[in-house]
């Protein structure tokens, strides 16, 4: 890695956790499910493959690397967007037989952390001994990029009042955030590009990573505008591929082949999204109200988190959550990432696999799969040393409203 912080890093923000009451019910919760494997199948442009198939590649590359046989799982949980394999599939494609515990939502970049968050409940609660949740998609060579993949695009209720105003995308949505955020607190384009920048230098160390090429400040403001103020290195790649992780109760993690990574604490909220409902205020999100409620659950605050995988479907997500998580204040967080804080050397490294816009794009599972990389010290090159605390999150509720984070811990 070469990329090191360009400036004096500023000071966290003195943001604290909202403590748990006595008998918080989430309490008894914290912990007792850990991640013990992660498994993928390839990022790629085109995999030739069904989203069946690299489900069920991606699944038995995690049940391996935790060291179980796939007849050991009996919980399997996925979220979609009509564009993947359901639950039953998979468990008929694998011959699994002992299925006690299921769960499938439809859903995209919001869904990832909070269905982590069910599969630990599940295991908590005995329903199931052995999860696996997974994400499957052609998202380049199938219907999101025009071609003949996958199922049907989803459709929303209220888009027969978006379209003849011409709001008819996600980039869109984030380029009304992000235009909002530069008038409101002189952000800009630069601040944006830091972002990428600093993703595509952890990408370089990542052999998954579709786009491992140096990137420069000049080569991000060259590219092409997409949605003004976003530019094309502002969006993510839609590419092809799967992940899945498997769960199992802590005890039986300290059993298992890796160090066990904990599920410390969950949230989800649903606020204004980007297309309406009164969302005035776009240089804020639903991360805000999540945040709030992951913290006191978690009974830690973001000053104890030592890596950040954050949902950057676009470069102006990260600011927004970087912000509605506590890392730094309103409107600071084009100067924090400037700073280099969230680079390779930074005080909070942030998406050290290259994210979406470097890495690929499965809605947010490879993002918690490399929270596990990090805390388990196997990232490799792009290891974050002494790392012991990480979040991943969803979308920041642009533009659906719904939002989810999950805090994941290493166990000694």
């Amino acid at each position: 890695m070469t990329m090191a912080p360009q400036a004096a890093l500023p000071p966290r923000a003195a943001v604290a956790p909202r403590a748990a009451p006595a008998g918080h019910p989430f309490a008894e919760l914290r912990d007792t499910a850990a991640v013990v494997g992660v498994g993928y199948h390839p990022f790629s442009k085109r995999s030739g493959l069904s989203p069946l198939a690299m489900a069920a590649s991606a699944v038995l590359a995690a049940v391996e690397d935790a060291g179980l046989a796939p007849a050991d799982l009996d919980g399997v949980a996925t979220h979609h967007l009509n564009d993947s394999a359901g639950p039953h599939e998979l468990a008929a494609a694998l011959g699994l037989r002992g299925i006690t515990w299921s769960h499938e939502e439809l859903g995209g970049g919001s869904k990832a952390p909070a269905l982590v968050g069910h599969a630990a409940a599940a295991l908590h609660t005995g329903q199931a001994t052995h999860v696996v949740v997974y994400r499957s998609l052609n998202g380049r060579s199938g219907h999101r990029m025009g071609g003949t993949g996958g199922g049907a695009p989803i459709t929303r209720p209220d888009t027969l009042f978006q379209v003849p105003y011409g709001l008819v995308s996600p980039s869109q949505v984030y380029a009304l955030s992000a235009r909002m955020h530069m008038d409101r607190f002189g952000t800009t384009e630069e601040h944006l590009g830091q972002v990428a920048l600093a993703q595509r230098c952890f990408a370089a160390d990542n052999e998954r990573a579709v786009m491992r090429g140096p990137l420069t400040m000049r080569e991000y403001l060259s590219s092409r505008l997409v949605t003004e103020p976003l530019r094309l290195l502002d969006c993510c790649l839609e590419t092809d591929g799967a992940c899945a992780l498997v769960l199992t109760t802590t005890p039986r993690a300290r059993d298992l082949r890796h160090r066990p990574v904990t599920v410390r604490a969950w949230a989800s909220a649903f606020g204004p999204d980007g297309f309406g409902h009164g969302a005035a205020d776009l240089t804020t999100s639903s991360s805000a109200l999540v945040a709030r409620t992951l913290w006191a659950r978690a009974g830690i605050g973001p000053a104890d988190v030592d890596v950040a995988e954050l949902y950057d479907a676009f470069t102006i997500a990260v600011l927004l959550q970087l912000e509605d998580y506590g890392f730094c204040g309103r409107g600071e967080a084009g100067p924090f990432v400037a700073g280099g804080v969230t680079a390779p050397g930074g005080r909070l490294p942030v998406n050290t696999h290259g994210g979406f816009l470097s890495e690929g794009y499965v809605h947010g599972i490879n993002h918690i799969a490399e929270a596990v990389s990090q805390l388990r010290g196997d990232a490799g090159a792009r290891q974050v040393p002494g790392c012991e605390v990480a979040l991943s999150t969803a979308q920041p509720g642009f533009p659906t409203g719904i939002s989810s984070a999950v805090l994941l811990r290493r166990q000694p």
